[in-house]
């Protein structure tokens, strides 16, 4: 799988991207990149109101120890509402955070934040019209900074936020389609970098 950028591979625990919850299929794409399946109804998302929680959406992930960059470019194929194509930082299904470009049920596209902390607090961030986006999340420490860009652009903060998790997380790509029968995912790019930003709130 030509795929993962590591900008410091000595610095990560894990070498490989492993699957957990498995897409319904996935290939890859000419030159670079994966495209990805999912299964009907599948999700990251403890809902705050108590009346569900899916921890069930295809995440292809790696571990990695300490400060660390991970950004990926992507391109869902919006079909259904709540379709998306997102990064993650994830420590257990109660602890994690996963950064998205989503169909929303506005009618939009648009990047969204979820933030768990046991339930999930999600944010609707800017309406988008491009057909793919970068995507980016930082840590430092116990702070997380988020990130989007369109090419040619610089980084735009979503959020910066606290999230205490162990010093080895998993990061990486996932794919959801809560309501859905399926949604496609293209992911171009994949990059992870050991280290500390200089600015959370910039992205750089």
């Amino acid at each position: 799988m030509n795929l993962l950028r590591e900008a410091s591979p000595a610095a990560l625990s894990s070498r490989s991207l492993s699957w957990e919850h498995s897409p319904a299929e996935w290939a890859p794409l000419p030159g670079e990149g994966i495209r990805v399946l999912t299964p009907p109804r599948v999700d990251y998302f403890q809902d705050p109101a108590g009346t569900h929680t899916n921890d069930n959406a295809p995440f292809l992930w790696l571990a990695v120890r300490g400060d660390f960059v991970l950004r990926a470019r992507l391109r869902p194929a919006f079909t259904t509402t709540y379709d998306a194509g997102a990064i993650m930082v994830r420590h257990n299904e109660r602890r994690w955070a996963k950064l998205c470009y989503e169909r929303t049920d506005q009618g939009a596209n648009a990047v969204v934040s979820v933030v768990t902390r046991d339930t999930s607090d999600d944010a609707n961030g800017p309406d988008l019209s491009v057909p793919d986006v970068w995507l980016q999340i930082a840590r430092a420490g116990s702070l997380l900074g988020m990130h989007y860009r369109m090419d040619g652009s610089g980084w735009r903060m979503v959020r910066v936020f606290e999230l205490a998790m162990p010093p080895e997380v998993r990061v990486g790509l996932v794919a959801q389609c809560p309501v859905g029968p399926g949604a496609r995912v293209s992911f171009t790019s994949l990059e992870v970098e050991r280290r500390s930003i200089g600015n959370l709130r910039a992205g750089g």
